[in-house]
């Protein structure tokens, strides 16, 4: 969901590096054999989640939410050949789509995927991570966020998807459903959070970047 006008975000799309064939082909993919392909980021946001990795020189990195391996792809090119990426999701078939496309990419390798509830796995893991990316039910995202939040260094970020939620975070909160309400209440919980500084970017459905103290 994009929250400006489809031409500026054409315009945007236009003056941003665009992503490789590959990654094109796998978005083509996700729209044909998806229910719901609108899950997946757009090129811009994939981009912004590449830049970011780069310009932070991350070599270890979460993604809650993997779905068919879009941004995990865009994340895992910006990393060093030593990086990682540990990349959770509960649904086969979005899995399978990203595993073809994995082995595909000379990226691939530096990707492992975790199926299972994404609480489960972060149990896990053993940090110092250098970024996370959460875009996964909406619910859960404050868990996610204090499941993440230890395993990360100081001076590592996070990176929470759809934070805007096609500006229903602005609907009287007796109008609001249960998603919305659990943004709210994300967005509420980071802001109060001394631990962490944090901006709501507003990229394509909202982004917020959130720089561990």
């Amino acid at each position: 969901m994009n929250l400006v006008s489809e031409a500026i975000e054409e315009y945007a799309q236009g003056a941003t590096t665009p992503p490789p064939a590959l990654l094109e082909e796998l978005r083509a993919v996700t729209y044909a054999r998806t229910r719901m392909p609108q899950m997946q980021v757009g090129p811009l946001e994939g981009m912004l989640l590449h830049l970011l990795v780069r310009l932070s020189g991350a070599r270890r990195g979460i993604e809650v939410g993997m779905f068919t391996g879009y941004s995990a792809l865009m994340m895992a090119a910006a990393l060093p050949d030593d990086g990682r990426l540990v990349t959770c999701d509960i649904d086969p078939e979005a899995e399978a789509i990203a595993r073809s496309f994995f082995v595909r990419s000379p990226h691939g390798r530096k990707i492992e995927v975790r199926i299972g509830p994404a609480l489960d796995t972060l149990k896990t893991l053993a940090g110092p991570f250098d970024f996370a990316f959460v875009d996964a039910d909406k619910s859960n995202y404050v868990r996610y966020y204090e499941a993440v939040l230890p395993l990360l260094r100081p001076g590592a970020w996070i990176a929470a998807d759809n934070t805007l939620w096609s500006g229903n975070v602005l609907r009287p909160a007796a109008e609001q459903d249960d998603d919305t309400r659990a943004l709210v209440e994300f967005s509420r919980h980071v802001r109060a959070d001394a631990r962490v500084d944090q901006a709501l970017l507003t990229v394509r459905d909202g982004v917020t970047l959130i720089w561990k103290h």
